[in-house]
């Protein structure tokens, strides 16, 4: 079984690292280890190219890493400029260091939160949407979205001076459509009809 575990655990790391610079996993010895750890940081690396804003525990679980080897390596990565991380309520999240904007981080934390993508996205539909018009395609209360609203406005993503409306709608778009398939099926939905949503002036 351990075998088993450690072979799925490999071929985990293998895919990602073949987005952030694979090296091969078969040494021995102290050469074993040291590829290992490079590995690892690879997968890492790649995971990030493709889920950025991802928090700690997902990242951990998606590689099949352990905690204290997870913080580690994480940690390294952070101290050679190489990723970077955000504190997001109860969830560390981290990005591919020097990517992305502040905003651009704020808003890949909250498109990682079901209902706030879900609010975002209908409003991105809809920019007419109210409330009670989130909250019912969403099947959530009105308070839900109440509540979420205030957070998203608070951070910067949500206009409420005149009903909602997505602050910065093009950025939003560009990166639900990025990372489409790392968020969920709401948002490669979303990615399917998404130059609906885009105008273009000029």
């Amino acid at each position: 079984m351990t075998r088993e575990v450690d072979a799925n655990k490999r071929a985990t790391l293998r895919r990602f690292a073949a987005l952030g610079a694979a090296t091969p996993l078969v040494a021995s010895g102290t050469a074993a280890a040291e590829e290992d750890t490079s590995a690892v940081r690879d997968a890492i690396r790649g995971y990030l190219a493709t889920t950025p804003g991802a928090h700690f525990s997902k990242l951990r679980d998606d590689l099949r890493l352990g905690t204290g080897e997870t913080q580690h390596h994480l940690r390294r990565l952070e101290s050679t400029g190489e990723v970077t991380s955000t504190k997001d309520g109860d969830y560390r999240r981290y990005y591919p260091a020097g990517r992305f904007s502040s905003f651009e981080m704020v808003a890949l934390g909250y498109l990682r939160r079901p209902t706030p993508r879900g609010m975002l996205v209908e409003l991105l539909r809809d920019p007419t949407a109210t409330g009670a018009d989130v909250a019912r395609a969403l099947d959530v209360s009105r308070a839900t979205v109440s509540n979420y609203a205030g957070e998203l406005e608070t951070a910067g993503l949500l206009d409420r001076s005149d009903g909602y409306a997505v602050a910065d709608p093009e950025t939003v778009i560009a990166l639900l459509v990025r990372y489409a398939d790392s968020f969920g099926p709401d948002a490669a939905a979303f990615a399917d009809d998404a130059a609906e949503y885009i105008s273009y002036d000029g």
